[in-house]
């Protein structure tokens, strides 16, 4: 069983080092709990659906999701607290002293200099989902529709989600309706 100390850790950790919090977080979250066995990439996936999926920040639904998988309501508190503190102090500490410095040119290249590996930190961890899912043709025509959906025609990623959990529980209950029948 994983100490709540270590849970605390790896997620004040997680917090502390990823710039961008949310998405950006996914590829840390898998590396420093995949490799030490705390939980398996189906596991992984799941929690990232569920996260992505519930109300509130994503960051933080992570660490619920992944404290209660780790030590159940306990573990969801330290690993909520845990990741939400450290961002927390330093946005502190960068508000205390922004508005000295933020029309300071070095500091204004480093926010630039920081975007692309905010992208990268966004794309790595999506990559490692497509791998871990080992999807059908099917599930890859959904991806390819709600890609033009979202992006090309303006749709509210909301609508997609409303229709494609409509789909899925149509054809569950059409093969439940059938497996009966047989």
């Amino acid at each position: 069983m994983v100490s709540l100390w270590k849970i605390f850790w790896i997620f004040a950790k997680i917090g502390a080092f990823t710039i961008g919090g949310g998405i950006p977080m996914i590829a840390a979250i898998k590396s420093e709990l995949i490799e030490r066995g705390w939980l398996n990439d189906e596991d992984f996936v799941d929690i990232i659906a569920l996260a992505q999926t519930a109300p509130g920040l994503f960051a933080a639904n992570i660490a619920i999701l992944t404290g209660h998988k780790l030590r159940g309501v306990k573990g969801s508190v330290v690993a909520t607290i845990a990741s939400c503190l450290p961002p927390f102090l330093i946005i502190l500490m960068i508000a205390m002293f922004f508005t000295e410095f933020k029309d300071n040119e070095y500091v204004m290249r480093a926010f630039k200099g920081i975007r692309p590996v905010v992208v990268a930190l966004i794309g790595k961890p999506m990559i490692d989902m497509i791998r871990a899912t080992k999807m059908k043709w099917w599930s890859w025509c959904i991806v390819a529709v709600s890609l033009v959906w979202v992006c090309f025609l303006k749709y509210s990623p909301i609508y997609i989600l409303i229709c494609v959990i409509a789909g899925a529980l149509g054809i569950s209950w059409y093969n439940h309706r059938k497996e009966g029948q047989a």
